[in-house]
């Protein structure tokens, strides 16, 4: 009784000190209304609350908050945010000059603006905090540009963010262009319920937030109910039903930490995180064969590989949820579950055992390679000075380092050292037996190389339930990828499964096969309960013709109603709408079609995939002359870009006009050696224009590069020149590469006779 007595009294002292604020605030009310808010892009959004609101109740919450790096993910520039030496610093990277100035407490910066010349900008917010911090800059129509140049907060110096040769100015990876737009690009992770509120009719955008950085409405959604049902002296856990605050699960961590695209605005704890947002699977331009973090892909890919997953284990089970710290040092953090007796709460897993000891770790116990993360959540470098752990809490394999090259942890620390090293070390420590541990490395490794035997491989996992939803689904997209192979029926079992990662892995794997088969292979996701999956399986449908639906014809044009809400969510995206116009072409939606492909250019005038888009397009609905015409501009803009050059050659082709297609395709061959299909078709164009000799030396060239479809051209036109000695070397090493090929063998001992026989 005493205790419920107190904590009464502690809730009435609370609710009281939280109204004799509300008051006091409200007293200053003509004050607040003549005082414009610092940030002009804060607006208190319909269902939030002023985040200083929070305070006056959760003062303990807050004061933690303040001390973690999602409160100062970003901020005005001022004396206190800005890290950065402002103070006449000069840096140059690759012939551009930057410095960075500091007037009347405001920040500047002096750099290569979008048309080339130099120009000065006005910092107006920072963006991150450590270990690298970055600044915005307003270039006018709303636009927010995240400099490519950063503040390295450790070494305390400038460096640049970019890789290779700068882009141009203007253009969409140079700082100014719409790559580093913050409204399109950051603007959904850094502030407070942000909106992006772009205008289609000027190309401008009104953004706004709740809160310049995130606040305690970003994890537990809008305030508004909560704080009016705690003025009205309700604030206690039975509060009425839609005023509490929704119980904040690992979603609201995906729904940032993810490499993802967004399906819908207005995500908030507690809906469904696959019904706004499409996560990547394990592409092998994201991931190592084995699932490790390739490309930058933040923590939910990894972790949803993970047994701790499956296990229940989530976010806030490491990490504290208002500070962002861990929740215990060192392997402490990790022996909270990896006890020497199972924990209660594990049912179908088992995380027992003896693991922090020398026994186990094989190293001196303290010391860098005894701690569990440095060897089951290795570090991999993003943006030159950030390290991020891997979190699908692999073991070390160097074995898979060796054969299908995967990193694993023993090399990472052992610099030198090789694969080999590390595998006949581990061998001493643990026998051979983490050799056969079951892995997903050979299966996706061979997709990634077209080869066939990887397929029953990845048919495996699509049907082992006791695999991760995300590397089945993944297996069952990687497989449609496979050239040469059905996999109709595999795509259409995968589209029952229980797991949406697997639906969602059916319905971008159905893009891979023969229109006709989709409706049969997918058909029913089109009303499938999560919205990605729907998105997904409009996207693939597109060709289907209404009547083939049939019953589910309505749930196809409300699939299709999904499509169209994340491509308005994405309207400032143009890669979303130029991907939109193949869809509406799909549908024979032609007009309609040209112009999302027109506003996709319009969105990014220098990315010349829209315009090889549109090109396409002209292609496909008989416009020859305006399918060259829009590849010559995609050219004026990036004459270095091979595949223009050999989009443009084809187009060329169309309009007969062989000489300058071929003009095109030597330079196409010229930009990009290595490609043999630039190759082949350029030796094939030369064959039609009656310089076939020109062609079969070209092709003798190249042929030691061992490329079948280049031997087997130079093959064929040696056999028509009559060549019949250069025709058999080529024939034998085409052998070669088909052992198994009877007609090659058979055309080889012809070659042999005619040859003798003269």
């Amino acid at each position: 009784m005493a205790a419920s007595v107190r904590s009464g009294a502690v809730r009435g002292l609370a609710l009281l000190l939280f109204l004799l604020l509300s008051f006091a605030k409200h007293s200053l009310a003509s004050d607040a209304l003549s005082t414009p808010p610092a940030d002009p892009r804060i607006s208190i959004h319909e269902g939030f609350v002023d985040e200083r609101t929070c305070a006056a109740c959760h003062a303990d919450q807050a004061a933690a908050f303040t001390k973690s790096h999602h409160a100062k993910a970003m901020a005005l520039a001022d004396d206190e945010t800005v890290r950065g030496d402002f103070d006449n610093s000069r840096f140059e990277h690759d012939g551009v000059v930057t410095t960075f100035t500091r007037r009347d407490g405001r920040f500047f910066v002096n750099t290569e603006g979008a048309d080339g010349g130099d120009g000065e900008f006005e910092v107006k917010y920072t963006f991150a905090y450590e270990p690298l911090q970055q600044y915005l800059v307003d270039i006018g129509g709303g636009r927010l540009q995240a400099l490519d140049i950063a503040w390295d907060t450790a070494r305390r110096q400038w460096f640049w963010l970019g890789n290779g040769t700068p882009a141009k100015p203007g253009s969409t990876y140079h700082w100014t262009g719409p790559f580093y737009r913050w409204n399109r690009t950051c603007i959904d992770c850094h502030s407070t319920d942000p909106q992006v509120k772009f205008q289609p009719q000027t190309n401008e955008y009104k953004s706004t937030y709740v809160a310049t950085s995130i606040g305690c409405q970003s994890c537990h959604g809008p305030g508004a109910k909560h704080v009016a049902s705690a003025q009205s002296g309700n604030a206690s856990s039975s509060v009425k039903p839609g005023t509490a605050l929704p119980k904040v699960d690992a979603g609201i961590c995906f729904a940032c930490h993810a490499r993802r695209i967004k399906l819908l605005d207005g995500y908030q704890p507690g809906k469904p995180f696959l019904d706004y947002f499409s996560p990547a699977l394990l592409r092998q331009d994201l991931y190592f064969p084995d699932g490790q973090i390739l490309d930058e892909v933040f923590e939910y890919g990894s972790f949803q590989q993970s047994k701790m997953a499956r296990a229940g284990v989530t976010c806030l089970d490491c990490h504290r949820p208002h500070d962002a710290g861990l929740k215990a040092e060192g392997n402490a953090l990790c022996t909270q579950c990896h006890t020497e007796t199972k924990p209660e709460r594990f049912v179908n897993q088992d995380p027992s055992g003896l693991f922090d000891t020398p026994a186990h770790t094989r190293h001196q116990a303290g010391s860098t390679g005894a701690q569990c993360a440095n060897c089951h959540m290795p570090e991999r470098t993003y943006m030159k000075v950030d390290p991020r752990r891997d979190h699908s809490f692999v073991i070390p394999r160097p074995d898979l380092s060796a054969t299908v090259g995967t990193p694993n942890a023993c090399t990472n620390c052992h610099v030198g050292r090789t694969n080999d090293w590390a595998a006949e070390t581990m061998d001493e420590w643990y026998g051979t037996q983490w050799r056969k541990r079951p892995s997903i490395a050979h299966a996706f490794a061979g997709s990634t190389n077209g080869d066939q035997a990887a397929v029953e491989a990845l048919r495996a996992l699509v049907g082992d339930q006791s695999q991760a939803g995300i590397v089945r689904g993944s297996a069952i997209a990687a497989m449609s990828g496979i050239s040469g192979v059905d996999v109709t029926a595999d795509i259409r079992t995968a589209a029952t499964d229980a797991d949406p990662l697997v639906r969602l892995g059916a319905a971008e794997a159905a893009g891979n096969i023969a229109p006709e088969r989709r409706p049969e292979a997918i058909g029913n996701l089109v009303s499938d309960a999560t919205r990605a999956v729907r998105v997904a399986a409009a996207n693939a449908l597109a060709s289907t013709p209404p009547d083939l639906f049939g019953n589910q014809r309505g749930n196809f044009e409300a699939a299709v109603a999904d499509l169209r809400a994340y491509v308005e969510t994405n309207a400032d995206v143009a890669e979303t709408q130029s991907n939109y116009g193949f869809f509406l072409f799909a549908r024979q939606r032609t007009a309609e079609a040209e112009a999302a492909f027109r506003r996709a250019i319009a969105l990014d005038p220098t990315l010349e995939a829209m315009r090889i888009n549109l090109a396409e397009f002209y292609r496909a609905t008989g416009q020859n002359d305006r399918s060259e015409q829009t590849y010559a501009e995609a050219i004026r803009m990036a004459p270095e870009r091979a595949s223009l050059r050999y989009g443009h050659a084809l187009s060329l082709v169309r309009k007969q006009a062989l000489a300058k297609a071929i003009a095109e395709l030597e330079e196409a061959v010229r930009l990009d050696p290595q490609n043999s299909r630039y190759k082949t078709t350029f030796a094939v164009a030369l064959d039609s224009a009656g310089r076939t000799e020109e062609a079969l030396g070209r092709l003798d060239s190249w042929a030691a590069g061992a490329d079948a479809g280049i031997i087997g051209l130079a093959l064929q036109y040696s056999l028509k020149l009559r060549r019949l000695p250069e025709a058999l070397k080529h024939a034998e090493a085409l052998a070669r590469l088909r052992p198994e090929d009877r007609e090659i063998s058979d055309l080889i001992g012809q070659l042999k006779q005619a040859i003798n026989g003269k």
